[in-house]
């Protein structure tokens, strides 16, 4: 069986140096080689993660529309995310939010444009609950003391292992969003909420999600407007294909 997953997100932004001094300083991603001169790519080891593609003509982001909700970096061990707490809290990163998910727990946060980010970490896959398909998650107020003080360290920036995890989209139906993910992308629907739908691959709980919490009815994104500009998956069976979204979100396999 081929393994699937999110191999890297890019994303459209208006200041590039601002942008990646924020990645590198408050996620501790580091600078990759492969870029030009409007274009970064940061990540863990020598894996890209993100890509940053300047363009200072680029429409303000509209949180209304479709789009990203946010990236989520998936670190290692809790440990890690446990450093990473410290260090953000020792440098003023300003969270958005924190949560225990039982499969995983996670921390929220925006850049300075307003991209969403999650820092999580996830729980062995023998302690998820599962019927059949369906992996049951939560939102339960996650233990920020416990947390930091199980955490042995300090943070040296994005640890060799990080990957991004999923990422959660805005959509504006939820239905039409269901047959491109399952149709096209040939994803399997994992968990349901009040406005929203999970979708995974090989029974991980979510390597893709949509909601319409800010963007119910919204119609095709403005192609130069800055934000989400494209997510790339690993799937070698479709390599070098190109795929979008209803809202005009590019996918790219590799």
């Amino acid at each position: 069986m081929t393994t699937k997953s999110i191999d890297h997100v890019a994303l459209r932004v208006r200041d590039l140096p601002g942008m990646v001094a924020f990645y590198q300083t408050a996620l501790g991603l580091r600078p990759l080689g492969g870029g030009d001169g409007a274009t970064r790519r940061l990540g863990a080891g020598e894996k890209v993660l993100l890509e940053l593609r300047g363009d200072p003509a680029a429409t303000l982001r509209d949180p209304r529309q479709a789009g990203l909700f946010h990236t989520a970096f998936l670190l290692p061990a809790r440990a890690d995310l446990g450093r990473w707490l410290r260090h953000a809290a020792e440098t003023g990163v300003q969270l958005t939010g924190a949560s225990d998910h039982g499969v995983s727990e996670a921390i929220y946060l925006d850049d300075p444009e307003g991209n969403g980010i999650e820092i999580y970490w996830d729980r062995p896959e023998s302690a998820w609950n599962r019927q059949g398909d369906r992996v049951e998650m939560f939102t339960r107020r996650l233990d920020l003391n416990g947390l930091a003080a199980a955490a042995p360290g300090t943070w040296q920036g994005a640890p060799e292992g990080a990957t991004v995890g999923h990422v959660h989209m805005q959509v504006g139906d939820l239905d039409t969003a269901d047959a491109f993910f399952r149709g096209d992308l040939g994803l399997t629907r994992s968990f349901d909420g009040p406005g929203g739908a999970w979708y995974g691959w090989n029974g991980y709980h979510h390597h893709l999600a949509g909601n319409v919490w800010n963007s119910r009815g919204a119609g095709p994104r403005d192609p130069a407007m800055a934000g989400l500009a494209e997510v790339v998956v690993s799937d070698p069976g479709r390599a070098g294909r190109h795929a979008a979204d209803p809202w005009g979100t590019a996918f790219r396999f590799v």
